[in-house]
């Protein structure tokens, strides 16, 4: 495909990528990686730990705020899932923008993008670090970041098949643990488990009830929510790559949707039925910590810090990955410094060194400056996930018009209701915005999150004119 042109709509639904950006990397992953990537990339931090916050503002309605927002999350995947197996590439999103809207498009979705997964690689890291240092007090947290760092960007390097193999047993570790809880969580439910007793429906209905701090509560819960969720857009990228791209993200996106009501929703349900919701363990050591303590089982604290611990150095091992091939799609479409998109062995080694390095200068702003520089730095990538949607949403609008025209045959996965799905889910994202400028804890967010899009925005304007004006 042409940078700036879409590419020909000849071809069948199991084609390879799409040529041109995507040409010279490996094809080294095979579906069962793909399919952990899936499943890894909806089990992270965000749900082992964050979710503890959401919880204290919703209380047991937190159960509802993830539903509602796992079925946005689901309409996001099944459009995304519709473009990319129609045309794989490893810019994802950026490459349907850019086809759909204009270069404008996919420079703004993939450089925001690209900030936000280093930022995230960075806080990743400082995350693990502290966990570690917990177990071997006097280390220096910054040492076992740049530890991590090293690890991390040798897998990146080596090959993709490496990449894919650490992804596939990290995210079996990760979903061992969450089956495992959500079995003994049910049981404890039930009233089966040894040394239980059934809650019944005591900690839904008591301390306030379901709906203890009224509908402010529950808002502050979706937010919380919307954002547990960054991650899944990790397999589509990672798709490209694959042995048979197509059929690969087509089963991916298809299985994600199961696997969102299994693992956030069902260990949500099964927490709060367990432990009340306004129990401190909850927001101070997370509430998987809290729900296994009820149980009565011993090291529970170690248990989750060892669980988190690998949620946290998947997630640092995928967005390096995902940074990387972000960055080398961009340079690869005129979108970026050529250098950056040097790709020898397979892989765009120049993109994983700086995306590496950008994320560990993340780390060490947050020693340096962690009072102006580095919180400024997470409010411009706050709500960033939420750009991306829309630029996915807005896409997806453009091409299924042109596909059903143009190419039929390529419609392998098919976004549910077209086009009424898709306008209701740009709506909810609307929504989404007007509730997180209500809220003080997220206004500033969204606004800084708002600043880097129109200013990524201007500038691909200003580069889309100046590549019309010298053609």
């Amino acid at each position: 495909m042409s940078r700036t042109s879409a590419p020909s709509p000849t071809g069948s639904p199991a084609t390879a990528p799409d040529t041109g950006p995507d040409s010279s990397l490996s094809h080294g992953l095979k579906q069962r990686h793909l399919s952990m990537i899936a499943l890894g990339g909806v089990i992270g931090a965000g749900l082992f730990v964050g979710s503890g916050a959401g919880i204290a503002a919703a209380g047991p309605s937190i159960v509802i705020a993830y539903a509602v927002s796992g079925l946005l999350v689901m309409l996001v995947m099944r459009m995304l899932g519709e473009m990319s197996a129609a045309h794989p590439a490893s810019g994802s999103f950026s490459v349907h923008a850019e086809r759909a809207i204009g270069p404008w498009a996919g420079f703004t979705a993939g450089w925001a993008f690209w900030v936000l997964l280093c930022t995230a690689v960075g806080l990743e890291g400082i995350g693990a670090a502290k966990i570690v240092t917990g177990w071997l007090p006097g280390t220096p947290e910054w040492a076992w970041v740049a530890l991590f760092m090293v690890v991390f960007l040798g897998t990146n390097l080596a090959s993709v098949t490496k990449f894919g193999e650490f992804e596939f047993w990290f995210a079996a570790l990760k979903v061992t643990a969450i089956t495992l809880f959500l079995v003994l969580g049910v049981l404890a439910v039930l009233g089966v488990l040894p040394g239980t007793d059934a809650p019944g429906t005591a900690n839904l209905s008591g301390e306030g009830g379901f709906l203890p701090n009224g509908p402010d509560g529950l808002v502050i819960g979706l937010l919380a929510s919307v954002f547990a969720y960054g991650g899944l857009e990790t397999v589509t990228i990672a798709a490209a790559e694959s042995e048979d791209p197509v059929r690969g993200v087509a089963r991916a996106v298809r299985t994600a949707m199961w696997r969102i009501a299994l693992f956030y929703v069902g260990s949500m349900a099964v927490v709060v039925t367990l432990v009340p919701w306004d129990d401190p363990k909850v927001v101070e050591v997370g509430p998987f910590y809290a729900a296994l303590d009820h149980l009565g089982i011993g090291q529970a604290a170690q248990i989750m810090n060892v669980v988190i611990l690998v949620a946290l150095l998947s997630a640092m091992n995928a967005n390096i990955y995902g940074a990387s091939r972000m960055a080398c799609s961009l340079v690869a479409r005129g979108q970026g410094p050529k250098r950056l998109g040097r790709v020898s062995g397979g892989v765009p080694r120049t993109a994983v060194l700086v995306s590496s390095v950008f994320g560990f200068l993340c780390v060490l702003l947050s020693y340096w400056r962690p009072d102006d520089v580095f919180p400024w730095l997470l409010n411009m990538t706050g709500a960033v996930i939420l750009v991306v949607w829309i630029f996915i949403a807005v896409s997806q609008l453009v091409l299924r018009a042109r596909l059903e025209r143009e190419a039929p045959e390529k419609l392998v996965v098919r976004m549910w209701l077209f086009p009424g799905l898709t306008v209701v889910a740009l709506l909810a994202m609307a929504g989404i915005f007007v509730l997180m400028l209500r809220q003080p804890s997220t206004r500033d967010q969204l606004l800084a999150s708002g600043a880097l899009t129109v200013a990524l925005a201007v500038i691909g304007a200003v580069r889309q004119r100046r590549r019309v004006a010298g053609a």
